[in-house]
């Protein structure tokens, strides 16, 4: 079979996205077709756009980023067709796992150590993500979208995933009555907010050092309460840092009239003072789950959460996530609401602020660098919109 055409928005260097025709191959063995019609830009491709790399991750040949998508498939390989159908909506989970490993006999195929996951540069050659008018990709890793979920939400289920795994490995909602304080409210610190909603959460309360955001979380109840952080301070001795990190902590505390701590924390910066104030933050007995990737080693406050019975816990990516993210992202039947509450799909859903086609692309990544829009409007989460009739030609 011949080649069809399709067309990318490829990274060849810091700011420099270059949208080019491409031929894009049949789908090979166990693989489908899909045509791409949502990728929200995340973090991660915000720092390959900025910087040409993400933290050790330097781009070695030009990228196609974008792993948060969702489309409609074109094609199907012969010994996949009984996985999927041509046009059937799909999410596109980015990661593709070696499935021979221990760890992915043991399902934390996120652990893989011959993981291949799309927009990343960590391998070479690299694995062109989702910003393309089509992409072949394994059909196991294709989730059939239920017929009530938008292109957009189904995007979404990937940072949302990113919290459904943290949020299994902390144990969110197994105590009644949690309070639940969230570092950071970008996207992914206000799923944590909307997720810790869902799971019964007493109390959700945000801080970050962005006023513009706090508002945003606040206005549109994600968290109940917020807190701006003062700047973090000039580079000191270690155990200056600790003292001002404890200090804050202690700050926000009163703020928040919470005197004994939080049940379970969830930092979303990756900042290291965030960090050790997620530590002085959390409650005898509680749990502390780091999210945020920022700091390659942090000076952290052992005995403050050895001694309290602080558990300190780390997530990667997601594992098993796919299926429960779709279906949280399902409207919420009238008799299931909360009067006078959003329901998850809804909080998801105000994410995103801003769309593009994908010719626009480098204007997208432009004005999610920035942080606000041409009229000074919250950039939150931008869609990349591919074109319907992709799914048709």
């Amino acid at each position: 079979m011949s080649p069809a055409a399709s067309s990318a928005a490829v990274l060849y260097g810091p700011r420099d996205v270059r949208v080019e025709p491409r031929l894009l191959w049949p789908p090979a063995i166990g693989h489908a077709q899909v045509a791409v019609v949502a990728t929200g830009l995340c973090g991660s491709d915000l720092h390959y756009f900025a910087h040409g790399r993400n933290g050790d991750f330097a781009v070695r040949a030009p990228l196609v980023l974008g792993h948060e998508a969702a489309g409609i498939v074109t094609a199907v390989s012969r010994d996949a067709d009984h996985l999927l159908h041509v046009g059937q909506r799909v999410a596109i989970e980015a990661g593709i796992s070696c499935r021979a490993c221990a760890f992915c006999d043991a399902g934390r195929y996120n652990l893989c150590k011959n993981m291949r996951f799309c927009s990343s540069a960590a391998r070479f050659p690299h694995v062109d993500g989702t910003l393309q008018a089509r992409i072949n990709h394994p059909a196991h890793v294709l989730h059939p979208l239920p017929d009530d979920v938008s292109f957009e939400l189904a995007a979404l289920a990937e940072p949302l995933s990113v919290l459904i795994h943290a949020a299994r490995r902390v144990q969110l909602g197994s105590v009644p009555n949690e309070a639940v304080l969230v570092f950071g409210v970008g996207a992914i610190g206000l799923l944590a907010c909307a997720l810790a909603r869902h799971r019964g959460a007493r109390r959700v309360v945000a801080v970050d050092i962005n006023p513009q955001r706090l508002d945003f979380a606040r206005r549109h109840a994600f968290a109940d309460d917020v807190f701006c952080l003062p700047l973090p301070p000039a580079p000191s001795t270690a155990d200056q840092v600790l003292a001002k990190a404890q200090a804050t902590a202690a700050q926000l505390l009163a703020h928040f009239a919470q005197p004994d701590g939080f049940d379970v924390v969830f930092e979303c910066t990756g900042a290291e003072s965030a960090v050790q104030m997620s530590v002085y933050a959390a409650a005898p007995g509680a749990r502390v789950m780091l999210v945020g990737m920022g700091t390659r080693a942090a000076y952290m406050p052992v005995a403050a959460f050895a001694l309290r019975e602080v558990d300190v816990r780390g997530s990667f990516r997601y594992a098993g996530t796919y299926p429960e993210a779709l279906a949280l992202l399902r409207p919420v039947p009238p008799a299931l609401r909360t009067p006078g509450r959003a329901t998850l799909p809804e909080l998801v859903a105000k994410l995103v602020t801003h769309r593009f086609p994908l010719a626009e692309t480098q204007r997208a990544f432009e004005m999610l660098a920035r942080g606000t829009d041409d009229n000074g409007g919250l950039v939150l989460k931008v869609i990349v919109e591919g074109d319907p009739a992709d799914a048709a030609a």
